[in-house]
């Protein structure tokens, strides 16, 4: 059977950092608040001339770096993200052209912070149905142009990044994506979304005075149903594939929160060292947290051949999603 396995992985984060100290002097809020509530103590933010599409395509030139394949290689570019360079063309197209990944078909994937655990599973069924041999999957945003910098309760979460993989197809069963897991529940809108600018609301001065345009979260509502999604969605991919937590060498979820990271671990009841934290770093970075994270645990020599690796990511829409990879 043929199956995708991750042959090369690469990240980009922004040179700026932006501290709680840095947010004390912005909003009304201290780095005790944060760091208490969330676990973060600083996030990346890009440069005034960087677009999502700049760090997106340092990240594939890495992951096609490792990869050991060259661009024109490359059969599909998909890309999770909320904050395009335009709300059309695809980013994705961007990129491809930025590598030249000339005979590849691109295109973004819009799922907020499952993003990412989307496209891999777009592109996994690609290679999988024979369609392609190598594929590159991204997960990159730039939030801080989407962030209300006045508001305290949603400001302090967000950051900047990307990260990429490359896929390739496999027959040896040795190393491959096992199954992937996704869902949606348009019902819950209101709790997390970008109001404007859309079809629905269009830019005006009244908008832009009402700061329309802006991030809206309700993030206790949002933090009960996340545990429960992530919870749900990762079990779902361990018994798929008759599994049991205790095969997990390591567990990758969506760097959104550190209490949701906790509250989510000791319910799948994985142990600490089983789990990949560096939301503390970076804050969330939406689509780009699962594939910076995979990124740096594989570059710190912590993904072995044969390990089992669960990713699992809730976001706005809401939707949510897991991935099982055997390494």
């Amino acid at each position: 059977m043929i199956r995708a396995r991750i042959t090369g992985t690469g990240s980009c984060m922004p040179e700026k950092v932006l501290t709680n100290f840095d947010l004390e002097k912005m909003v009304e809020t201290t780095n005790d608040w944060i760091v208490a509530r969330t676990g973060i103590e600083e996030r990346r933010i890009i440069a005034d001339d960087e677009n999502t599409s700049d760090i997106a395509t340092r990240a594939a030139e890495r992951a096609l770096e490792m990869a050991g394949v060259s661009a024109a290689e490359i059969d599909l570019i998909v890309m999770g993200t909320i904050t395009g360079d335009y709300p059309w063309p695809a980013t994705a197209c961007i990129v491809q052209n930025n590598i030249g990944a000339t005979n590849a078909y691109a295109y973004d994937l819009s799922a907020a912070c499952s993003g990412f655990v989307y496209a891999l599973g777009a592109a996994s069924d690609f290679i999988q149905s024979g369609r392609g041999k190598k594929a590159l999957v991204i997960g990159a945003e730039a939030l801080s142009r989407i962030v209300d910098w006045t508001d305290r309760n949603t400001c302090v979460l967000f950051g900047d990044g990307a990260g990429a993989v490359v896929l390739e197809s496999s027959e040896d069963g040795v190393s491959e994506i096992l199954s992937s897991h996704l869902h949606s529940d348009g019902s819950y809108l209101d709790l997390l979304y970008q109001p404007g600018f859309g079809t629905k609301i269009t830019p005006s001065v009244e908008g832009i005075d009402e700061r329309s345009s802006f991030l809206k979260m309700q993030g206790n509502e949002v933090f009960k149903v996340a545990v429960r999604s992530l919870t749900d969605v990762s079990l779902e991919a361990l018994d798929a594939n008759n599994l049991s937590v205790e095969d997990v060498s390591l567990f990758i979820p969506h760097q959104a929160n550190i209490r949701i990271l906790e509250a989510t671990a000791k319910r799948i009841k994985l142990k600490d060292e089983q789990v990949y934290i560096n939301v503390q770093k970076y804050g969330n970075t939406s689509g780009a947290t699962i594939p910076v994270a995979m990124d740096e645990a594989n570059r710190a020599g912590m993904l072995k051949s044969g390990d089992i690796i669960l990713v699992a990511a809730f976001g706005g829409g809401f939707t949510w999603g897991s991935a099982l990879i055997r390494w």
